[in-house]
């Protein structure tokens, strides 16, 4: 993506309507923002956008200046915004609204919630532009009161919001129906696979823009992720503590201030010495414990993001990222506080299953590699893990919650499903939905058991037979 322009632009300069330049001068605007300098001349033009920007950049402008101004007081619908939300749409709806001045566009905000008939009796009144929510819009579309083949005009607001609440599947119906479409904005904070390449595939020649607020340096340090359920978070946090030197120092981040300080209790029972840092801390307190760390008297933070503003400390050799942050760019922020002065750092980041789209988004944002490792071997002197390491079924089962177990016993010994799912069902005394699918082959059979009863049913088929014939039961590689 190209890097908007450094140099101060006026919106004076741009000779816009008369309307919306009024409009912009009562609000007291001057001086256009990164965003807004590359993105206004561009979609004037009538180019394709994708625009990377976060909240609070002005944005809504970069798009709402140019729709406003292509768009005419007919009637007939001419452009279409989509939002994740509909606290955006009335915001963007809003912005819109006092961006033409008297200009005379009538705008509509359409999302779920309101009442359909009276949304209804407005849209066929005539409408120029329409801010809404996908669900709401493609409703509207099928119910007649939305013609999706007139706007020539759409903007995407917050692209990589609309795939994290699902959206996205409705985004592209909506894309498809739009046949007299000439011309699309896409704007969103992070670039997700999935956004990239439906916006390749939309938007093919689009002129691409990266404001430079969401510049951030990437720092060289060495970056890994481990693959960890909940249950052993603290098991590998272990491994990394009992591996740093007397002159190490950690940041442990967590997204909570409850997480903090369960975390920093928790290290403390095996004998980790860990002070927490956060919001609901006194001033005085927080104060003093960065100063103890700055002094390097304290070895470990356990902090959340906003607690470790403004801590800027040379010695910081470890960064872990015990919740992964749902922001991108906090990531970037978390781990740039190692590796300074030229000295060596290390990021860990802890990712379990429900984690992995969130992952993904930030190597594809920052365009960067993480490593995925297991954690540090055990230093030497220790023979046995500081915290030892748990079952974690949850991390085994599949979505509906079930772990698959392999038993010596198939139709070979006259075994089969109805009557294998009888048997455990009595000998655990289990419910019968704890039993998913049973897979009989010639000598071994695999079973589907709930995470929750699957430690029980293990410890009770290892003392049984069937018919003769020892189980072995164990979980499948």
């Amino acid at each position: 993506m190209s890097k908007t322009a450094p140099s101060t632009v006026r919106f004076s300069d741009w000779d816009l309507e008369e309307s919306i330049q009024d409009a912009i001068s009562e609000q007291g605007w001057s001086e256009a923002t990164p965003i807004q300098v590359d993105s206004i001349p561009l979609a004037r033009s009538g180019c394709d956008l994708i625009g990377q920007a976060r909240t609070g950049s002005g944005k809504t402008a970069a798009f709402g200046i140019p729709i406003v101004e292509q768009c005419s007081p007919t009637g007939v619908l001419q452009a279409l915004a989509l939002t994740p939300t509909r606290e955006l749409a009335v915001q963007v709806t809003e912005e819109l609204s006092w961006l033409q001045g008297d200009k005379g566009l009538k705008l509509i905000t359409v999302y779920g919630g309101t009442d359909l008939e009276k949304q209804a009796k407005k849209l066929d009144a005539g409408v120029d532009i329409i801010v809404g929510t996908p669900g709401r819009v493609i409703d509207m579309s099928k119910r007649g009161h939305i013609d999706l083949s007139a706007p020539q005009i759409l903007c995407l607001d917050e692209a990589d919001r609309m795939l994290d609440m699902g959206f996205f599947p409705d985004v592209i119906w909506v894309l498809e129906r739009m046949s007299s479409r000439s011309q699309t904005m896409l704007f969103s904070a992070t670039f997700p696979a999935e956004v990239l390449e439906a916006a390749h595939e939309f938007i093919p020649n689009a002129e691409q823009i990266l404001s430079d607020e969401m510049e951030l340096e990437i720092p060289e340090i060495e970056q890994r992720w481990i693959s960890v359920g909940r249950a052993n978070k603290l098991w590998a946090l272990g491994r990394i503590l009992a591996t740093m030197d007397d002159n190490d120092q950690a940041l442990v981040f967590c997204n909570t201030k409850r997480m903090v300080d369960m975390l920093v209790e928790r290290l403390g029972k095996f004998r980790f010495h860990a002070t927490g840092l956060h919001g609901d801390l006194p001033q005085n307190r927080r104060e003093r414990i960065l100063n103890s760390f700055r002094e390097g008297n304290e070895k470990v933070i356990v902090a959340t993001d906003v607690a470790a503003r403004g801590l800027d400390v040379d010695g910081v050799t470890t960064v872990v990222n015990y919740d992964l942050p749902t922001d991108p760019e906090v990531y970037v922020h978390r781990i740039g506080r190692t590796g300074r002065m030229g000295r060596d750092g290390h990021a860990w980041s802890f990712v379990g299953r429900e984690d992995m789209d969130q992952l993904q988004k930030i190597t594809t944002t920052w365009t960067m590699h993480i490593e995925e490792s297991g954690p540090p071997e055990l230093p030497s002197h220790l023979d046995r893990d500081p915290v030892k390491r748990q079952q974690d079924w949850g991390e085994l089962s599949n979505v509906y919650g079930m772990v698959r177990i392999t038993l010596d016993v198939g139709s070979n010994s006259s075994a089969s499903s109805r009557g294998l799912s009888d048997w455990i069902v009595s000998e655990a005394r289990l419910p019968e939905i704890a039993i998913g699918e049973i897979d009989v082959g010639d000598s071994s059979t695999i079973v589907e058991v709930h995470r929750d009863r699957v430690e029980t049913v293990l410890g009770i088929l290892s003392k049984r037979d069937w018919q003769g014939t020892k189980l072995n039961a164990r979980l499948v590689e």
